[in-house]
C-alpha cells in the first residue's frame, strides 16, 4: 500500500457521480479540504485535514465496498501528500472568480451557447460564453458581469441536468481573468459586443443542430427541465448516436406506418409486436391483416421511430421467422373493429426519458434486461419465468438505485427477442416487469 497521506485517490467516478456524492462518501470521517474531479480519468482526488481522517476512511472502506448510485468505486492513498496544482481543465475549484468552466457530462442533446444562456442567464448577466471539447467531454466557459453571479448560479446549478436524465453540469470557477471571443455563433458569443462575425471570412459556417432544422422536420422532444428548450426527435437521436444518425436513417422521413411480413401467424399476435417494435418508439396502432395472416400494420409515433425500427428489424428472427420491415403505402391505420390502439397505453416507453431510450436503441441481442421487478425477486425466480423460451447462459440479479433489475443471456438472439415479446409487460408478484435488449457482451 502507498504510503499513507491526507490525499485519498478514488477510481471508478463514473460521470452520473457527482462532487456532492464523494463528499457524503467522506465527510463523515473528518474534514474535507479539497476535491478534485479527474472526469476524463473517471478519477477524483480528495484532500482529508490531517492523514488521521484519511486512515480511518481506508480503514472503513477496506472492510466495506465502497459503492455511489449502484456503482463500486475504489479508494486509495494517492501519491501526492498535498494538493497544491489547480485543476488541469483551466479550473480552480472552490477559489471565487465571475468566469465559470462547466463541464457537461451525459451530453444527449446538443448543447448551443443559445441553450447555456439560457441556462445560466436567469443567476445574472452573462458577458460572454465560449464551448469547446476535450478530453474530459463537452465544456464551456461562462463570464459573469459579477463574481457574485457567477456564484450564485454555481451554487444553484452544480450537479443539475438540463434536461431529465442527461446533460448533467459539473462547474468550477475557472482560473482565467477574461474571455477571449473572436465570432458570435453557436461556438461562442459575446453578449457585449453583437458586430463581432460569425466565422473567419471565406469560411462556411460550421453546421450545428439548429432544433429542428438540420433534419427539416419537428418532432416531439423530451422534456426539458426548469423550463429549458425543448429539443426534437431528430437532434435527440443524432446525439444519442454519436452526433450523426444511422445508416438508412434520413431525419426527413414523415411516414409512420410499416408493413411487417413473413410473420409467424400460429405464434404472434398485436400484444407481442408491440412488445417488440415499442423498443424503437411509442406505438400507436397496429392490426393484422385478415386476408394476409402473415402480415402486420404498425403505426409508430412518428417518421423517425419508423426509420428506426426498420434499421434494427428488418431480417431479426422471430418465432423462427425472419422479419422483413417497410414503410406501408398508408399513411396511418383507421380504427376499426381488428385494430389495437395503444395510444394511450402507460407502456409506450418515449413519453419519458426519451433520450435515455433512443441511445438503447440497437439489434436484437442474446442479452435482455429486466426493470421494475419486485424487491424480493431472486435469480431463480427469473430463470423459472424465462427459461421456456431458450437456453440460458448466465443470469444475474442486481440493485440500482434502489430499484432490483435484472441480466438474462440466452445462446441465441432468437431466443432473448421471444423471451423480450412474450414475457415483456407481464406481471410478476405484483409488479409489471419491463424488458428490452442490452449491449453488454456477457454478464
Amino acid at each position: 500500500m502507498t504510503e499513507p497521506s491526507k490525499v485519498i485517490h478514488v477510481r471508478n467516478v463514473g460521470h452520473e457521480i457527482s462532487e456532492n456524492d464523494l463528499l457524503q462518501l467522506f465527510q463523515r470521517f473528518g474534514v474535507i479540504t479539497k476535491l478534485v474531479m479527474l472526469r476524463a480519468k473517471n478519477q477524483a482526488l480528495i484532500q482529508m485535514q490531517d492523514v488521521p481522517s484519511a486512515i480511518s476512511a481506508l480503514q472503513s472502506y477496506a472492510n466495506t465496498q465502497p459503492s455511489i448510485r449502484g456503482r463500486n468505486v475504489y479508494v486509495q492513498f494517492s501519491s501526492h501528500q498535498e494538493l497544491t496544482t489547480v485543476d488541469q481543465n483551466q479550473g480552480r475549484g472552490d477559489e471565487p472568480n465571475r468566469i465559470l468552466l462547466v463541464t457537461i457530462h451525459h451530453v444527449l442533446y446538443p448543447i448551443t451557447v443559445d441553450v447555456l444562456f439560457q441556462v445560466f442567464s436567469p443567476h445574472g448577466s452573462v458577458e460572454k460564453i465560449v464551448t469547446f471539447q476535450k478530453s474530459a467531454g463537452f465544456q464551456a466557459l461562462i463570464q459573469y458581469q459579477s463574481q457574485q453571479s457567477a456564484i450564485t448560479a454555481r451554487t444553484a446549478l452544480q450537479g443539475r441536468n438540463i434536461y431529465d436524465g442527461c446533460c448533467q453540469l459539473d462547474i468550477q470557477f475557472s482560473n482565467l481573468d477574461e474571455l477571449q471571443v473572436n465570432y458570435n455563433n453557436d461556438r461562442s458569443r459575446d453578449y457585449t459586443n453583437p458586430n463581432l462575425p460569425t466565422e473567419q471570412k471565406g469560411r462556411p459556417p460550421q453546421l450545428g443542430y439548429d432544433a429542428g432544422n438540420m433534419y427539416g422536420v419537428q418532432g416531439s422532444g423530451a422534456r426539458a427541465v426548469g423550463g429549458y428548450p425543448q429539443m426534437p426527435n431528430a437532434a435527440a437521436i443524432a446525439a444519442a448516436f454519436g452526433g450523426g444518425l444511422p445508416p438508412g436513417i434520413t431525419g426527413t422521413n414523415e411516414r409512420c406506418t410499416l408493413l411487417v411480413s413473413n410473420l409467424n401467424p400460429d405464434r404472434i399476435d398485436e400484444d407481442k409486436l408491440f412488445n417488440l417494435f415499442s423498443l424503437y418508439g411509442n406505438i400507436l396502432r397496429i392490426k393484422l391483416l385478415r386476408n394476409k395472416p402473415d402480415h402486420a400494420l404498425i403505426q409508430m409515433g412518428d417518421g423517425f421511430q419508423a426509420e428506426l425500427a426498420i434499421h434494427f428489424l428488418k431480417g431479426a428472427m422471430l418465432f423462427d421467422k425472419r422479419l422483413e420491415v417497410n414503410f406501408s403505402k398508408h399513411p396511418n391505420i383507421t380504427q376499426g373493429a381488428d385494430t389495437h390502439d395503444y395510444s394511450n397505453s402507460n407502456l409506450n416507453r418515449f413519453n419519458r426519458n426519451a433520450a435515455k431510450n433512443y441511445r438503447y436503441c440497437c439489434s436484437p441481442t442474446k442479452m435482455i434486461h429486466l426493470s421494475t421487478l419486485p424487491q424480493d425477486i431472486t435469480e431463480e425466480e427469473i430463470v423459472t419465468l424465462l427459461e421456456e423460451h431458450g437456453t440460458i447462459v448466465n443470469s444475474k440479479v442486481f440493485e440500482m438505485n434502489g430499484k432490483k433489475q435484472g441480466l438474462v443471456q440466452f445462446e441465441t438472439e432468437d431466443q432473448a427477442t421471444e423471451a423480450l415479446v412474450c414475457k415483456h409487460a407481464t406481471s410478476l408478484s405484483g409488479s409489471v416487469i419491463r424488458i428490452s435488449y442490452s449491449q453488454l457482451q456477457n454478464i
